[in-house]
């Protein structure tokens, strides 16, 4: 596997521990729908709203913020993964976009969450 495969993976499971030590439950990992997937859908602590976290994760920030590769083309593409998913589950509670940003390695690392970080395009 490409070192920044690894560090991907990696990334998300930081991501993925540090929603949950605030309370929130996972759902589900990597989830995909086609060519599309979101890498961490969780309910918050109070079980009301159902989050869809885009996980970014950078061995630096030397060159652009881990969130600054969110764009509109991947807001499009979390939206219509974001809507199968609803659909699957027959989600009926809120749903909130937000993005977690991972920066360093595995010796040092600082965590960032965005809650509500972008209102996907309309589908």
């Amino acid at each position: 596997m490409a070192e920044h495969n690894n560090l991907g993976k990696w990334g998300e499971q930081q991501a993925a521990d540090y929603l949950q030590r605030k309370g929130y439950r996972i759902c589900h990992r990597n989830w995909r729908f086609g060519h599309r997937d979101l890498d961490v859908t969780a309910l918050t602590p109070d079980g009301e709203t159902l989050v869809i976290a885009e996980v970014k994760t950078r061995s630096n920030a030397d060159f652009a913020t881990p969130e600054e590769s969110v764009d509109w083309r991947k807001m499009r593409n979390l939206s219509i993964a974001a809507n199968a998913y609803v659909r699957r589950y027959q989600i009926s509670c809120d749903i909130r976009f937000d993005v977690v940003t991972v920066v360093g390695d595995q010796h040092s690392f600082r965590i960032d969450h965005i809650p509500n970080a972008f209102v996907p395009p309309m589908m």
